[in-house]
């Protein structure tokens, strides 16, 4: 399931969080938080749960920025970076065994960072266009704040690909590859496994192309009249995550 929107809205947790967490405790059922906020590292966001009230371990926490570790060591092991992006980016790639340099690195890495730099983005088209390939955590242009939307990781990604002419490759969902690395991480399988989100063009299209029951709840960045704009559907759209507590069985 998704975190932000589906749990936790700026920093406090959503009526029914804690009970159907506990009711998925309670019967042994595994679960995951996906979330494509590369900014934080597990422990970071396990305490952050914590503060809202909300009891998750480090160890069903998912991010983009571990996905992105994961893949970049299956595809080049041992290799090297140039990483736009904060603590959460940086301690995966470190401990995927990558090092970070400025000088002809295999790839450019754009993550989620509070304030992006423009030297670093300048950085990171000189060293695309000498031959670094691009990755990205995830697409999502903007991110929430309490002061309204924010650009994200996808709308720098689009500025970098308009000076290189180069598409990056994003890791972080609707990848079906960050929702493989998930199902793989709780040794769970498709057809009995759900996708619980806040967002249409991630996280239900992501569970959609991996196969899942996709539950759309309407406490995030999707409304009710927003499901017909695209071309997909939920298998079902609740109110909040409190309307699933009873479904856990």
């Amino acid at each position: 399931m998704d975190m932000d929107g589906v749990l936790v809205r700026e920093e406090h947790a959503i009526p029914g969080a804690a009970e159907f967490l506990a009711r998925l405790r309670e019967l042994g059922r595994p679960f995951l938080l996906l979330t494509n906020n590369s900014i934080y590292t597990r422990r970071d966001l396990a305490a952050r749960l914590a503060a809202s009230g909300l009891d998750v371990p480090e160890e069903s926490i998912w991010t983009s920025a571990l996905a992105t570790a994961g893949f970049l060591d299956d595809q080049r092991p041992g290799g090297s970076a140039f990483v736009i992006g904060e603590a959460g980016l940086t301690t995966a790639l470190h401990s995927a065994g990558y090092t970070m340099t400025e000088r002809s690195p295999d790839y450019v890495v754009l993550g989620e960072t509070r304030t992006y730099s423009f030297e670093r983005i300048a950085k990171a088209i000189q060293l695309i266009e000498g031959g670094a390939r691009f990755i990205a955590t995830n697409p999502d242009p903007t991110g929430p704040t309490p002061d309204g939307p924010l650009p994200a990781t996808g709308a720098v990604a689009a500025l970098i690909s308009k000076a290189t002419d180069v598409a990056p490759y994003f890791v972080g969902k609707p990848n079906p590859l960050m929702m493989r690395s998930a199902l793989n991480a709780i040794d769970a399988h498709s057809e009995t496994t759900a996708m619980i989100g806040d967002r249409m063009d991630t996280d239900i299209v992501a569970g959609l192309e991996a196969g899942l029951e996709t539950v759309l709840v309407l406490t995030g960045v999707t409304a009710r009249d927003d499901v017909d704009r695209h071309p997909y559907r939920p298998s079902r759209v609740v109110e909040s995550i409190a309307d699933l507590v009873a479904d856990v069985k």
